[in-house]
Parts: C-alpha cells; structure tokens; sequence
C-alpha cells in the first residue's frame, strides 16, 4: 500500500489523483489533503477518503473546515505552517505537489528534507529553485517523478537507457486556442477564448499560459533541471492532437516517443505507481478516430512567452523567478481583464529588463525576487 499526501487536491491535478486512488483503493490510500481555501470540496474530499490531516492555507477557511469535520478524527491544520506540516506528514511515503505558483516551494522542499518521493506537478519549484531541490533530492536519496504529461513522457522515453547519450529531448505542445492566430488577432482576444483550450482540461492560470505558449517555456526550464540537459537541447515542437507527448533523440538518431491520450491521470499514475504501468481510468487512445499527427513549429514572434523563456534559463540566477513572477502577475491581471493579452509578454519582457540579477539565489531571496516583480508591475501597471 503506498500512503499519498496531496498538496493541492481541489485543483485540476489533486482532483485526477483522487480519481487514481479511488481506482485503486487496494494500493494506494490519500493519508493528508491539502488546499487553498476551496472547503466545500475540501470536506467532501476528506469525507470520502478519511485522511488523517487536511491543511488549508487560508486561515480563515481552515477554521470553518475544521467546524465542518468536528464530527471526525480528521485533523485541520492551517497556513503554510501547516502545508509544511502536510508535506513532511510522516503517514505519507509521496507528496504530490499539485498546488500552483511558487507558494509551493517551502512545502517541497520540507517533503524532501523528510525523505517523501516528489510527484512533482509545481513547475514552478523547478522552474524558481532548481539549483536548490535537484542537489537536495539528490542529498536525501528522494526521487522526483514528473506529473506534467510532457516531463512524464521524457521520462518513460529514458527508462533503460543505460549509458546512452541523449542528442536532444523534443517537447511538445498543443499550440493553445490560438494556434494560427496573428499578433495583431491576439490584441482582441477575450478570457473566455483564452480558457478554451482545445484537448487538455486545467485550472485558469495553467490554461491562460499555455494559450500564451508561457507554459511551455517554464517547461523547458523545469526539463532542464529534471534531465540534467542544457535548454539548448531541448527543442519545442507543436503537436496539435496533444496525442504525442513528448520525445528523446538519442546520439544514434533514433528517437523514442510516449504517445497517449489527452488524460492527466496517466502521468499522475505514473508517478505513483513506477516503474509499473497499471490499468488507468483513462480511455484507450483510438488510432481509428485519431487517423494522423501533424507537427509544426513555434511561432516565437507571435507567441513570445517561449523565447522570454529561454532569455531568463540563459541568463540563470534569479532570472527564472523574475520570468515566473511577472508572469503570474500578469496572468491575472489579464484574467481581472486589465491588460490584452499580449500585453503580458510586454509585463515579462519590461520586468526581466528592469530586473539586477542575484547569480544563486537562496529561497528567502527567491521570495523577494516575487516580491519586488509584484510591487513593480502594481507601481508601472495599476
């Protein structure tokens, strides 16, 4: 039985986990639930799955969780106090770390320091704290296995390697709502056509950015820093059927592939249960319905999250944080309809310029890299 604490299980990941675990409620069990503040589903989770801790980080919601679960043993435990307390809870054997944004970096790096194996869905601890979690899991002896769909078919496609050379790792994308689409059409998009994306279901913030093709350049980045492999090898290539999810070219040119279909509960099993592959919840992928893949290349000069992106990995230090925050800054804002769309590689592009570098930053000063980018894009942009 493998015991699994989820630092963010109202969210899109954290749903598909508990759907992986109620499928197979034989070998594995979810011993500690955590959330932002989304309680309503919070008590219904922990009603169904009886976990021994919840932690919520909104003071206030956690206090009315816990009025709501008297009538159990389940404790509720609040702040970032208590999702460290989730992440290093010592009923668990994995953290899958589910929750967005950088608040996700102190709880993972607690669940290394306590021996948990990561299933790593928050990009953005590689994508800010790289130089930090790799060395430390390395230290600990903890492994770290991809969520994303993209990391967990590069790491399918590296099972048994052995001693060969990887030539460059091929990581795909879907291409957004917007795939096709000129600058100029980009300047009148709407939220809601941002947030229909076309074959993956995921939170707002996620979605907004791979509409932006910003995804895929924190992507790259957390690639970087899970396979060991310079950006520079790392090649982008859209695959609008989100079918074939990512690639690794060996030095002999041959190149193995993970093809699957649009289901997030594949990955996430992976990552609970490797090196077995089991029966998932996921429907079979039809070849017949399926009939071709069709590939293409990025276009940087409309969609300018992924160049930005591999300015700030080039530039290293801080540079990635400034990259990360100026964009979920202006993610939101976009989404609170302040800004047009483009206008957030503007927001990236004027805060990386503005930005001094700190060439290794420690986590208190990845924090106030955040701190700074929001004050600066609160001061410039309202």
């Amino acid at each position: 039985m493998k015991h699994i604490a989820i630092l963010g299980s109202t969210g899109s990941i954290g749903t598909q986990t508990l759907d992986v675990i109620r499928m197979h409620p034989d070998l594995m069990d979810a011993v500690a639930l955590g959330c932002g503040k989304n309680i309503a589903l919070a008590e219904k989770q922990a009603r169904e799955f009886r976990p021994e801790l919840v932690a919520v980080y909104d003071e206030t919601a956690a206090a009315d969780l816990k009025v709501r679960l008297k009538d159990t043993d389940i404790q509720v435990v609040s702040g970032m106090e208590g999702l460290i307390r989730l992440a290093s809870f010592p009923g668990a054997d994995i953290v899958v770390t589910a929750i967005v944004g950088m608040i996700g970096i102190r709880p993972t790096i607690a669940a290394i320091k306590a021996g948990k194996d990561i299933a790593l869905a928050n990009k953005e601890t590689c994508v800010t704290a790289g130089h930090i979690i790799m060395p430390l899991a390395k230290a600990q002896g903890v492994r770290i296995l991809p969520v994303d769909s993209e990391h967990s078919a590069i790491f399918q496609a590296l099972q048994g390697r052995a001693d060969s050379k990887i030539a460059r790792i091929i990581l795909t994308a879907s291409g957004g709502p917007f795939r096709g689409r000129t600058k100029e059409e980009l300047s009148n998009v709407t939220v809601m056509e941002a947030l229909a994306h076309p074959t993956w279901t995921m939170g707002p913030k996620v979605t907004i950015d791979s509409a932006s093709m910003v995804n895929k350049g924190l992507e790259v980045i957390e690639a970087s820093w899970l396979f060991d492999t310079s950006p520079d090898k790392i090649e982008v290539v859209i695959q609008p059927e989100s079918t074939l999810h990512s690639a690794v070219e060996y030095e002999d040119g041959s190149i193995l592939a993970q093809l699957g279909p649009s289901d997030m509960r594949i990955p996430i099993q992976y990552a609970l249960t490797w090196p077995e592959h089991i029966l998932s919840p996921a429907k079979p992928l039809d070849f017949k319905s399926l009939g071709a893949l069709h590939f293409e290349m990025p276009d940087d000069e409309t969609f300018r999250g992924l160049p930005l992106a591999r300015r700030a990995a080039s530039a290293g230090g801080s540079m990635p944080s400034v990259f990360n925050a100026a964009n979920e800054w202006a993610n939101a804002f976009f989404r609170k309809g302040g800004i047009r769309f483009p206008e957030i590689y503007d927001i990236i592009e004027e805060a990386m310029d503005h930005h001094q570098i700190i060439k290794c930053p420690n986590v208190d000063e990845i924090f106030a890299v955040q701190e700074e980018i929001d004050e600066h894009c609160k001061e410039k942009y309202g």
